[in-house]
């Protein structure tokens, strides 16, 4: 059981896609907070654009 741990540790195959995908979702909830976070300010800032007619 420890040697295939170890041997699935060494493993580098796949493990790019694995990294990258972690990166986007962290990528994701950070942009989701922080949209949560400013929803108000960001609200405002739309409601107070002014189009032309």
């Amino acid at each position: 059981m420890i040697s295939m741990l170890k041997r699935l540790w060494k493993e580098q195959e796949g493990q790019g896609m694995t990294e990258y995908g972690l990166i986007i979702a962290l990528i994701a909830v950070l942009l989701t907070a922080t949209l949560i976070a400013f929803k108000d300010k960001i609200a405002a800032v739309f409601n107070d654009m002014k189009f032309a007619p």
